[in-house]
């Protein structure tokens, strides 16, 4: 079962995006795994780029701060590597809207730049592209599977949505190995939480952390899932070890569902402070929200063998641990609330 973990074993693997969320989680694992790690990220002050996320491994992996839409960067990056986690992207559904050409650039057309660097610079790679839920826009019915219409509601879940058929279509007709995880909410440490832009549940943790009042938009009944950060992780391992994932999406989702009333009250009564009450919805917000949401993730299980095995709660312990250790790392004492005695 842990044969996938092996493969990793002195493997050249480059992770774009690697200094964020997701990425650097990642990356933690394959040190462990004994792979030749190299980490390319833009840093760009908004999104989730951050050193401190690479702590205790620095000196285990290369750094290249490189934006993904410089093609001839690209060129250079992706040779001789064995695998690439193509994690690169703009996240906020709301940036999206307000400015879409960035949203564009990188979850587009900086796709294909990568795509064609290893078409003429390393056509035996494989690929494993980090999709999104939010291709499926509005849900037909639940729970979400692969089969599902791609329909999204946004601007973000439109350009995602490229990015993904630009991996399948150059691997249908390039022989470029790729596949593309459909990813729903993931949460843990590392994670972003200086604004509220990428994510309601990392912002939700900020506040609960600090005290601060959670506002839930209309009645809090609406579904998701979430997967934690190392579970989401593991996924990622399996599919690049696998050619059984190859011109393959998968949904990557939670144990089960849960309402944003529910959730929010466990992740109050986790971390002991915090309060909240419900609100109107933000027009602009509730233009792009999908309402209710959960994935089938069948279709990954069968062909990969994953699963996730952490429970929300112990998810939410973990990462509320994380953050009282390390909170001024990713809040920027400027933005920190001012308490009095």
């Amino acid at each position: 079962m842990n044969e996938y973990r092996a493969f990793y074993r002195d493997r050249r693997v480059m992770i774009t995006g690697g200094l964020g969320f997701i990425g650097s989680s990642l990356a933690h694992q394959l040190v462990s795994l004994g792979a030749r790690v190299l980490i390319v990220d833009s840093l760009i002050p908004e999104y989730g780029g951050n050193l401190f996320n690479i702590a205790g491994i620095e000196d285990r992996v290369r750094v290249n701060v490189a934006d993904v839409r410089q093609q001839s960067t690209m060129n250079y990056l992706v040779r001789d590597q064995d695998v690439i986690f193509n994690l690169a992207g703009q996240v906020s559904h709301i940036d999206s809207m307000q400015d879409p050409y960035t949203d564009l650039e990188i979850n587009c057309r900086a796709q294909l730049f990568i795509l064609e660097a290893c078409r003429r610079n390393n056509p035996h790679v494989k690929v494993v592209f980090a999709g999104t839920r939010q291709v499926y826009g509005h849900p037909e019915s639940l729970p979400v599977t692969e089969q599902h219409l791609v329909k999204p509601a946004d601007v973000n879940g439109i350009n995602k949505a490229a990015g993904e058929y630009y991996h399948l279509l150059y691997n249908n007709v390039f022989g470029i190995r790729a596949c593309s995880l459909r990813l729903t909410n993931v949460y843990g440490p590392r994670q972003l939480i200086k604004h509220n832009r990428q994510g309601f549940i990392a912002w939700f943790i900020r506040l609960a952390l600090e005290d601060r009042e959670i506002q839930i938009y209309g009645d809090g009944m609406q579904l998701r899932d979430f997967v934690y950060v190392d579970d989401a992780a593991d996924a990622f391992l399996r599919a690049g070890a696998s050619d059984a994932a190859n011109g393959q999406v998968f949904n990557v989702g939670g144990l089960e569902p849960i309402s944003h009333r529910d959730l929010v009250e466990l992740l109050i009564s986790t971390a002991g402070t915090g309060r909240y009450r419900f609100v109107e919805w933000p027009p602009e917000k509730k233009a792009i929200d999908i309402g209710s949401f959960y994935a089938d993730s069948s279709r990954i299980r069968r062909t990969l063998g994953w699963q996730p095995v952490v429970p929300l709660a112990e998810g939410f312990a973990r990462t509320l641990e994380y953050y009282r250790a390390h909170m001024h790392h990713y809040v920027p004492a400027a933005d920190a609330p001012v308490t009095t005695l």
